[in-house]
């Protein structure tokens, strides 16, 4: 990389809970995330919330509010993203392993009840103090 991409994290809330996928993709394997992306080309960031999570888990969305970003730089492999984090709320759909390639489960988890070990743009995330559940 010569520059930092932009990807977005999804908090999605249903009944106070927040899902978080186990990673199984090259890009930081073995970590529970959030859905999410990279950002394409001219698309709108909450419309690539909404398209990452339906591409990675077959869950529609609603009410996608931006609420920060992350500056994620993984030194181990010379990857840097600015990671744009959106609060959504379930709206209709269970998830399920869309793309198995990259994800191996979804779990619902209360707020700061996550398993580890978390994704770097993830643990970031809980860091700033914003809480998706309050927002």
């Amino acid at each position: 990389m010569l520059h930092p991409r932009v990807g977005t994290g999804v908090w999605i809330r249903k009944e106070s809970k927040i899902l978080l996928g186990f990673r199984t993709w090259k890009h930081a394997p073995n970590t529970w995330a959030p859905p999410g992306g990279k950002l394409e080309m001219y698309e709108e960031p909450a419309e690539c919330a909404r398209r990452e999570t339906k591409e990675e888990t077959g869950l529609d969305i609603e009410n996608i509010r931006f609420m920060t970003i992350t500056n994620d730089v993984y030194e181990d492999v010379g990857q840097h993203y600015i990671t744009l984090h959106f609060a959504a709320d379930w709206k209709r759909g269970e998830a399920r392993l869309v793309e198995p390639e990259k994800f191996s489960e979804w779990r619902w988890f209360d707020w700061g009840s996550f398993p580890e070990p978390l994704l770097l743009s993830t643990r970031n995330f809980i860091k700033t103090g914003y809480n998706p559940i309050n927002f």
